[in-house]
């Protein structure tokens, strides 16, 4: 669904290199935030001001973010308990 909110990102040099390199997650993302904002399909994409496109990104990217850390922690406390068994 959100795959045209992805290729205008890119058609307006909206995304980093990284996150082209991405595109699943930002695909993923970029669909929580549509359905956060009650956009429903491609037409609403479409009809989207330059303005709202960049937001609904921003949305996206926070999401996207808020992932990473949630992954970081909780990779952080294996790491931590791994090294209080190897210690033990």
């Amino acid at each position: 669904m959100s795959e045209l909110a992805f290729y205008r990102f890119m058609n307006r040099g909206m995304l980093t290199a990284e996150e082209q390199e991405h595109k699943d997650e930002i695909v993923e993302f970029t669909e929580q935030a549509m359905n956060a904002k009650g956009i429903e399909c491609d037409e609403g994409v479409k009809a989207l001001p330059n303005e709202q496109l960049a937001e609904l990104l921003e949305e996206a990217r926070a999401l996207r973010n808020k992932k990473k850390k949630k992954k970081g922690v909780a990779r952080q406390e294996e790491e931590s308990a791994a090294v209080k068994v190897a210690a033990a």
